[in-house]
């Protein structure tokens, strides 16, 4: 997102001359990575091996050329923990490393090293993607990187604007068996959608007056996932000119686990707006937390790494808190020698709103959170108490949300003494 003050004439003319432009599937690791969104798939080859790659620039035959990529490998990396992993893709006449030295897409600084991000180079500092050539890469790379580091197959994603929003939509149209979400910011169809009939989560963000890409182009990109993740049709509601605002829209009526969101905000073609200031600015701006929400909101669905235990698993405790309250019940979403991941759902089974939740839980013997999202917490072992998040603290009658955490330790017990309290 620095330095993305690129020539907005050259994304036009890219607009005019790609549009058309249809990306041919590309071979191998599409054919490897079935139902990934449906828990079928276990963790990755690279699962409990020592790694070979490091982070830095790499280098990688794809399609008989050589091309590269930026990787960024968690600090601590344990290579017994299966990873999320985002791919960011550049704009035109940016580089693999402007979305590196931006954090892609200002993620990383939000990831708390649980997050594999990849940033690759386009030819000619674009995303044509003539032949596949491009979603041909995009395979190569995460069959390297699947091959060495270990990864959760059920928490791939990818994310760019402009030209790279364009590369992320061709991806969730191709390979929507092995993408679990995009995020596409100010894009259109200009790397092509082979296939685009298969649901995918989808996040778009598009400017009112966007003078390059037509926010009418990002709406019909909305539209694709809409249809295929069997969405409500709605208009939804987009500020007003001169508000320097922003107004982020849920559809309703989604398939489980395939949301669609629509973010529009008040300004021009730009990846990092900032509510009240029509200045961009990559520090401030509302989209990376956003974002950063909406993938980490899809749990992991993959199976254990290993083989289940021959006794019965735990029981989960029951939810509790009476009428008025708020209910917190958990469940182990994933675990692996060595770590697992943990999911509280807290509900609100009253008549009346829960202004505010706190939920306290018991870790056992030897596990430490390492992790946690959609809240905050005070203590990482033994007693610990989560807290909402400023975004998801009002639940109405008869609503929910979810947090969740990873934690090391052996995951076979499930924390105790659970108790949620409003607020």
């Amino acid at each position: 997102m620095l330095r993305h003050r690129h020539l907005l004439s050259s994304i036009a003319a890219a607009a005019v001359l790609l549009a058309a432009t249809a990306g041919a599937l590309g071979g191998g690791f599409r054919a490897m990575t079935v139902a990934a969104t449906n828990g079928t798939l276990a963790t990755t080859a690279g699962c409990g091996k020592a790694p070979t790659l490091t982070s830095g620039t790499r280098t990688i035959q794809s399609g008989g050329q050589n091309r590269s990529y930026i990787l960024r490998i968690p600090d601590g990396y344990d290579r017994n923990r299966p990873y999320r992993l985002i791919f960011g893709f550049h704009w035109l006449n940016g580089s693999a490393s402007s979305v590196a030295s931006a954090g892609y897409y200002g993620l990383a600084p939000l990831s708390n090293n649980s997050t594999i991000f990849v940033a690759p180079q386009g030819i000619d500092a674009g995303w044509a993607n003539t032949n596949g050539r491009d979603l041909a890469l995009f395979d190569d790379i995460s069959r390297q990187v699947e091959n060495d580091l270990c990864v959760d197959t059920t928490q791939r994603f990818a994310l760019g604007w402009s030209y790279g929003g364009a590369m992320s939509y061709a991806v969730a149209c191709a390979r929507p068996t092995v993408i679990r979400a995009v995020t596409v910011l100010s894009g259109a169809n200009l790397s092509g959608c082979n296939g685009g009939t298969q649901p995918v989560a989808y996040f778009g963000i598009h400017g009112l007056y966007d003078s390059v890409l037509n926010i009418s182009m990002g709406r019909s990109l909305r539209d694709t996932f809409v249809r295929n993740n069997g969405c409500t049709a709605q208009n939804p509601r987009e500020p007003g000119r001169g508000s320097l605002t922003h107004i982020t829209t849920s559809y309703s009526g989604c398939r489980p686990g395939y949301p669609v969101q629509w973010a529009a905000f008040d300004g021009d073609h730009t990846p990092s707006p900032v509510d009240g200031s029509s200045s961009p600015n990559d520090a401030r701006t509302w989209t990376s937390g956003e974002i950063w929400r909406f993938f980490t909101q899809l749990p992991s669905t993959a199976p254990p790494t290993t083989a289940p235990p021959t006794t019965a698993p735990p029981t989960t405790p029951p939810p509790t808190g009476g009428p008025g309250t708020c209910t917190a019940t958990y469940r182990t979403v994933n675990s692996w020698p060595g770590g697992f991941q943990g999911e509280v759902v807290v509900a609100n089974a009253s008549t009346t709103t829960v202004d505010g939740w706190t939920v306290r839980l018991t870790l056992a013997g030897g596990q430490a959170i390492s992790s946690l999202w959609n809240g905050t917490h005070t203590a990482t072992t033994g007693d610990v108490t989560v807290r909402n998040a400023a975004y998801n603290g009002t639940l109405g009658a008869n609503a929910s949300t979810t947090f969740g955490f990873t934690a090391t330790g052996n995951g076979a017990t499930a924390p105790g003494n659970i108790t949620c309290t409003s607020p």
